[in-house]
């Protein structure tokens, strides 16, 4: 079981993502312009925070701006029944459920955001964003499934209890694959950034500037972080391991998974959106099916 932290536990989780977040932000900048790890982000955010917000004609400042702040909130509440160790914010019994349920709450920032600036730059990127959740949401809903049903429960530490003979991942591959494909997709990073392309001026990103525009980016970081934390417990065996302290190997398997996903981001191209949902609907999905039959035929047996 779990060990349900007070109150404070829940004043340090947004320092604990924030600093994941930060250090992936850091990967990010060597692989993109080689220069320095911690300097780079940190610049960034400094002259973001003192840049002129922009405005344009007849936006909706309250969808605009709160869909910025939704993100980032989801991408918190996301990792409430993530455990460090054996420590976690919030134990729910259907944990698995309501980490679902904060993606779908970023479903829903992303598109108050394009929706909200009344450009056209930000239309296209809320369109192309929920378009592009039609194919990666049902295979990430079934690799979800998948290591539910090896458990035979949605609460995170029945999950992680399970995995104590063996880690999911070693005979789950194809939803372990599936779900950290489907996290970059989430969190739209390449090759699955068409939500904030070039192509469009930046889509959702297009019009937001200062202050908005940091939360967002803070928001999206922290969306990756969280679900690469989440991949953890779910298919590596949370806390477990030789010798170092349950927290550490959390940690160290956390920065591992989201450092995997920062260097695929970088390395690999965008995916054109109709090859990727045809990918997903002839592919991913029947291949998701069938990695849920075969743990279900292990679990009887």
């Amino acid at each position: 079981m779990l060990e349900v932290t007070p109150w404070w536990g829940a004043l340090l989780l947004p320092v604990v993502l924030g600093l994941f977040a930060l250090g992936a932000a850091s990967f990010d900048s060597v692989l993109t312009t080689g220069r320095g790890a911690l300097a780079e982000p940190l610049r960034a955010a400094a002259g973001l925070l003192v840049q002129q917000r922009r405005r344009t004609l007849a936006a909706d400042s309250l969808l605009w701006r709160g869909g910025a702040i939704a993100l980032l909130v989801a991408g918190v509440m996301a990792a409430l029944v993530i455990p460090l160790g054996p420590w976690v914010v919030s134990d729910f019994s259907v944990g698995v459920v309501w980490f679902n349920a904060m993606e779908v709450v970023a479903w829903a920032a992303v598109w108050l955001v394009g929706w909200g600036a009344n450009s056209a730059f930000g239309l296209i990127g809320g369109y192309r964003f929920i378009a592009q959740g039609l194919a990666y949401e049902l295979p990430h809903m079934f690799a979800l499934i998948t290591a539910a049903l090896g458990a035979g429960s949605l609460r995170i530490g029945d999950i992680v209890a399970a995995q104590q003979n063996l880690w999911f991942v070693v005979w789950m591959p194809v939803a372990f694959a599936v779900y950290l494909m489907s996290v970059l997709g989430m969190a739209f990073f390449r090759p699955f950034d068409h939500a904030v392309s070039g192509d469009a001026a930046g889509g959702v990103l297009a019009e937001l500037s200062g202050v908005d525009r940091l939360v967002f980016v803070a928001g999206r970081w922290l969306l990756l972080t969280s679900s690469a934390a989440m991949a953890v417990p779910l298919f590596l065996g949370g806390g477990q391991g030789p010798l170092l302290p349950a927290w550490l190997w959390s940690a160290l398997k956390t920065a591992a998974v989201l450092g995997f996903l920062v260097w695929a981001s970088r390395c690999a191209p965008t995916v054109r959106m109709e090859r990727f949902h045809e990918i997903a609907w002839i592919v991913l999905i029947p291949a998701t099916l069938v990695q849920a039959l075969v743990v279900s035929v292990v679990v009887i047996w």
